[in-house]
């Protein structure tokens, strides 16, 4: 009677492989953020997470699988959340500051995710940071449809065309880089640190667009 009473607790103390899953994710990802990737140890992952490391070691694998893993995890989660902040109906200026609105939006409610992405992923390099780049890839292939979106609107496609995809690599660039002064000056409103990037990029583009470029004077 006590064997099966014990039983029975063990197989209520079962979750879904999923479940499981999301609970290892994020007590590895609050750890790899507190301590980056080479400080960080599976005992203290799997403390964190309230199961034994050979349940990590199956579900997830060694720490490098387990790492790969967050920041797969955590750069979906971002794209997705920028994707969803994005309004199709409004002018590409104002899908673009919906976007960077979602994206600081993120940031500020996933300072863990941030952190692994931008600051560990990028330091420890190899196939870690691959994974990031490919995110950023994907992002600047989104900023880009905007900004030749907006030069086909103004007439000048072509040229729009030709330099879209360098200008959406700068803004993503720098993006990136205000989002990481923003984990230490988090003060700043979501939409306010937005607008900032607006006035400082998008200017530059519609100026682009409307074909008023500088050039070097000869000295």
């Amino acid at each position: 009677m006590a064997e099966d009473a014990q039983r029975s607790g063990e197989r209520a103390k079962r979750l879904p492989r999923a479940v499981r899953e999301k609970q290892i994710l994020d007590a590895a990802v609050a750890v790899f953020a507190q301590h980056g990737y080479h400080s960080a140890s599976m005992d203290e992952i799997s403390e964190t997470a309230g199961v034994s490391k050979p349940m990590i070691y199956s579900y997830l694998g060694a720490k490098e699988d387990l790492f790969t893993h967050c920041i797969r995890r955590e750069s979906g989660r971002l794209l997705e959340a920028v994707q969803a902040g994005i309004k199709v109906d409004v002018p590409p200026d104002m899908q673009l500051w919906h976007g960077l609105r979602a994206f600081y939006r993120f940031v500020a409610e996933h300072r863990e995710s941030w952190t692994v992405l931008h600051r560990h992923a990028l330091t420890v390099g190899g196939p870690f940071a691959g994974e990031v780049n490919a995110l950023r890839g994907r992002a600047i292939d989104l900023v880009a449809q905007l900004v030749v979106s907006q030069g086909s609107r103004k007439g000048l496609g072509e040229q729009a065309e030709f330099s879209g995809k360098g200008l959406a690599a700068a803004l993503v660039g720098a993006a990136e880089s205000l989002a990481d002064w923003w984990l230490d000056n988090s003060d700043v409103p979501d939409g306010v640190l937005a607008s900032w990037l607006m006035n400082l990029i998008w200017l530059g583009f519609n100026d682009l667009v409307e074909g008023d470029v500088w050039r070097p004077r000869e000295s």
